[in-house]
């Protein structure tokens, strides 16, 4: 079977408006799934919220406190009021890349319109944050300090290029690591599968595989996150 195949939109409920398809597929379910996954296990892990916490409390702290300290390495003064939005992200793309683990799911986090639209949603987020804390001056940013004004013409255009360029790497970044790491699962079970009772010692080779998928998908998550704290740092700090 073509290792491709697991990465084709399908159409689960077709509509159409005016020309343009708003079709619910198979990567608008997993978004969803992802998104009620998430809260949900994040609610059934801290449903007993004690002083002393229980081993589901521990695990929901730990990640939490891991994102926490992330965003506030990289945001400095202020990282609380970004923090529901780093760690939404970081859930967002987590769950996304673990459920793409299961057997006949889709990973809509190797599509690149839903990935590229967080990036850009982040995006959007720093230069409203710099402008909210700067103002005009936040159109600095493009012209950094010290650059002669002659060099204008020159630099603007250059640091808007690298401005944009911010969501595409975001984006490429994510969606390469999730698509090899899953054409190379298929190819591998797809192999082991055709060896039949030969294939044991092979097979335990896949599970060590998806383990280190598993590794994986929590660092691209965990890299999309930094790299957005990184982006909203910039914006508050105005570098």
């Amino acid at each position: 079977m073509n290792p491709l195949h697991q990465f084709e939109v399908k159409s689960l409920f077709p509509l159409y408006f005016n020309g343009y398809n708003l079709s619910f597929t198979n990567s608008s379910l997993f978004m969803v799934l992802s998104a009620l996954l998430g809260c949900c296990l994040l609610l059934f892990l801290v449903r007993r919220r004690q002083l002393v916490p229980s081993t589901g409390q521990s695990v929901a702290e730990v990640f939490f406190g891991f994102i926490r300290m992330t965003a506030k390495d990289a945001i400095g003064k202020g990282y609380e009021a970004y923090l529901p939005f780093i760690f939404s992200v970081f859930l967002m793309v987590f769950m996304g890349n673990f459920l793409g683990l299961f057997p006949y799911s889709f990973t809509f986090t190797s599509q690149l319109a839903p990935v590229g639209a967080f990036a850009v949603l982040g995006l959007i987020v720093s230069m409203c944050v710099g402008i909210y804390h700067h103002g005009l001056k936040w159109f600095r940013t493009f012209l950094p300090s010290g650059v002669p004004i002659l060099l204008a013409p020159i630099m603007i255009p250059i640091e808007f290029i690298s401005f944009l360029a911010k969501p595409f790497s975001l984006t490429v970044r994510l969606v390469m690591n999730m698509v090899v790491g899953h054409i190379l699962l298929k190819i591998i079970a797809s192999f082991v599968f055709s060896l039949g009772l030969a294939g044991a010692l092979p097979l335990v080779f896949v599970g060590i595989l998806i383990v280190f998928e598993l590794g994986i998908a929590f660092l691209q998550a965990y890299i999309y996150t930094i790299l957005t704290s990184i982006y909203l740092g910039e914006a508050v700090h105005l570098h």
